[in-house]
């Protein structure tokens, strides 16, 4: 019997900050729930970890874009992740008539993480620096979340993991769902954002580019792919190296798009990149 599509959508950005947003991806879920496709939502949190952080009186140090994190920040950036949006996200899901089920990678021991440190070489001398709590993905087990997909659940996935040895990490929410999307062998992994995909020059949205193979990612990295789209192309990469058919970069201000890009393979829809 061939098994039913999986589909794993990285929500994040404005879709997530507006209500209006939030019930049309959730609307566009249910959609494709009930075409017979089976999805998985991963999610991060940055206003929402900054704003704990800020209630709490904790300073955010950032090295190289990753925010350092002490054992006490961790505390209430999970307090965030899975109290306020992974519990928020499963109540909208649950009310629109679906069964969600909230999960961090730490539930299942789904994924394993190490502690990452962030490095930078220059004239030949390499750096390291010290992130604190802060992981990269190295295993993922599906049994879980294939178990909840094979009865109809929806997965809501937050990007807390722990490492062997049970301590826990933030790791990037992005790099955390393109881990996942490939060890599921998603057959689409959407990566949603606030523009329309990948753009030659961010100030000409006509400069949209429609296809990208793996190849020509490296040659565009500080040039066209810059700040937070970095993660983005990166976590692509991975979903795609580890099984995934289909990465793609849309607008999640353009919720329809979530339903379309997948039912009907319109490839004019974001930044498709390819093996």
């Amino acid at each position: 019997m061939e098994q039913e599509p999986i589909v794993l959508i990285k929500y994040g950005g404005n879709a997530m900050l507006n209500d209006e947003l939030k019930s049309a991806v959730v609307a566009n879920i249910k959609k494709l729930q009930e075409s017979g496709t089976k999805v998985v939502l991963v999610h991060g949190g940055g206003p929402f970890i900054k704003n704990i952080l800020k209630t709490v009186g904790i300073e955010s140090e950032f090295i190289g874009g990753h925010r350092k994190t002490t054992p006490e920040a961790l505390k209430y950036i999970e307090m965030a992740l899975k109290g306020e949006v992974n519990s928020s996200l499963v109540h909208l899901l649950n009310k629109a008539g679906m069964r969600a089920v909230g999960l961090s990678g730490k539930d299942g021991r789904m994924v394993t993480a190490v502690k990452r440190y962030h490095e930078v070489t220059e004239n030949g001398q390499t750096e390291r620096f010290d992130l604190g709590q802060v992981g990269d993905v190295t295993k993922v087990d599906t049994r879980l979340l294939k178990t909840l997909l094979s009865n109809n659940f929806v997965p809501v996935v937050t990007c807390i993991a722990s490492d062997e040895a049970g301590q826990d990490y933030n790791v990037n929410a992005d790099m955390f769902a393109g881990a996942l999307a490939g060890a599921l062998k998603a057959q689409d992994y959407l990566v949603l954002t606030d523009v329309d995909g990948l753009l030659r020059d961010i100030e000409d949205p006509s400069s949209l580019i429609q296809r990208l193979t793996l190849e020509e990612l490296p040659g565009l990295y500080g040039s066209v792919i810059k700040g937070g789209m970095i993660p983005k192309l990166e976590s692509c990469q991975i979903a795609l190296e580890h099984g995934a058919r289909h990465a793609r970069i849309i607008n999640g201000t353009k919720p329809d798009t979530i339903a379309e890009v997948v039912q009907s393979d319109n490839h004019s829809i974001g930044t498709e990149i390819c093996l």
